[in-house]
């Protein structure tokens, strides 16, 4: 710990947004909601999971009611690339349920992740560059004009690639990556250029995400960036607005919530907070969060005990026993999770074998 953080840490800077809205709103719906956990969440384990517990974590989220579900980096492991086949050629996905798949703007990856569609009746291709200065300079030595270009260009090709094969009913989605530290004017204009190139309609919209990469602010400023983004997009209403906050400082699900009042019609992230670091939005929490004042999430979390379960066994991460909802205190109370069982053994969930499996 620095005796002065002054010396080599600065406050983040504010966004000029003048007559901003969202602190007088209230939220009154609930928003799209798309899984990561099969994607942002499984990259974060230790291990991995094996095709079958993404089968079976699959068919949980469907059962919870996840009608986007971002499935995998088929491009990125030979892994990913069967199960998402899997799901494809033993017809596997709900006629409401559209898979989600990730890839990165570079052209032999591309056309991988079709190969890995080929047949999918719907499915979302999610493309991704990152656009702060930090990433732009340092990481790929590349301008803003260079920046852009990687990402239109790799919006070209998806398009090329989804026309060629009309029988799957494509949707297009972007994400500035490390939008949140990114300048606003720079990332608008990446993502109209985007936006251009792919001509969502109000009919087929595209989905545009922007993703708390590492997150760096306070709630307010986030939704304030979100506001921004939401007042200053083209084709605004050809587009899904979209967000993925990270738990870097430990406030997601403030980001997420105050960013639905800012204008994002869309969260993603994972059950009970996993994914990268210190993890994605905690779903669980956010969706029994609205439940809680009155409104209808359309997640069906009425066997939390069981979901718990599922994800526990399958990524090797335990609850906490003080998570909101889903942790022991509150499922049980204080008073039962700290007793003994009849056999005079700490009373505890699988998690405990989990961890030393």
């Amino acid at each position: 710990m620095l005796r002065n953080p002054a010396e080599k840490y600065r406050p983040f800077p504010a966004v000029r947004l003048t007559g901003r809205k969202w602190p007088g709103r209230t939220i009154d719906a609930a928003p799209v909601w798309m899984s990561t956990d099969l994607r942002d969440g499984n990259q974060a384990l230790i291990e991995p999971m094996n095709p079958a517990q993404k089968l079976e974590y699959f068919e949980m989220l469907v059962a919870i009611g996840f009608k986007e579900i971002e499935v995998g980096f088929p491009s990125a492991s030979q892994t990913d690339f069967d199960f998402v086949r899997k799901l494809i050629v033993e017809r596997r996905i709900p006629d409401d349920v559209t898979l989600e798949v990730f890839v990165p703007s570079r052209a032999e990856l591309i056309a991988r992740t079709f190969d890995a569609l080929e047949g999918a009746p719907r499915a979302i291709v999610h493309l991704y560059n990152a656009l702060c200065p930090s990433f732009r300079h340092l990481v790929f030595n590349q301008s803003k004009d260079e920046t852009k270009a990687l990402a239109v260009e790799g919006t070209r090709l998806i398009k090329a690639h989804a026309q060629a094969r009309p029988a799957t009913r494509w949707t297009f989605q972007y994400s500035p990556e490390t939008f949140n530290m990114t300048e606003l004017p720079f990332a608008r204009e990446v993502c109209d250029a985007v936006a251009q190139t792919w001509r969502p309609t109000r009919e087929h919209k595209m989905i545009v995400n922007l993703p708390a990469s590492v997150e760096a602010a306070t709630p307010n400023v986030f939704a304030d960036q979100i506001e921004w983004m939401h007042r200053n997009l083209g084709y605004r209403d050809s587009i899904v607005l979209s967000v993925h906050p990270h738990n870097d400082r430990g406030t997601a699900v403030a980001a997420a919530e105050l960013a639905l009042l800012a204008g994002a019609d869309r969260i993603e992230g994972c059950l009970f907070g996993n994914g990268e670091r210190t993890g994605n939005v905690d779903l669980v929490t956010l969706a029994m969060n609205l439940d809680a004042m009155g409104i209808a999430s359309g997640l069906d979390f009425s066997d939390l005990a069981t979901i718990k379960r599922v994800a526990e066994r399958c990524t090797r991460i335990p609850v906490s026993v003080r998570h909101p909802y889903g942790g022991r205190v509150a499922m049980h109370g204080a008073r039962e999770a700290r007793n003994p069982d009849e056999h005079g053994a700490d009373r505890r969930d699988k998690a405990d074998e989990c961890v030393t499996a």
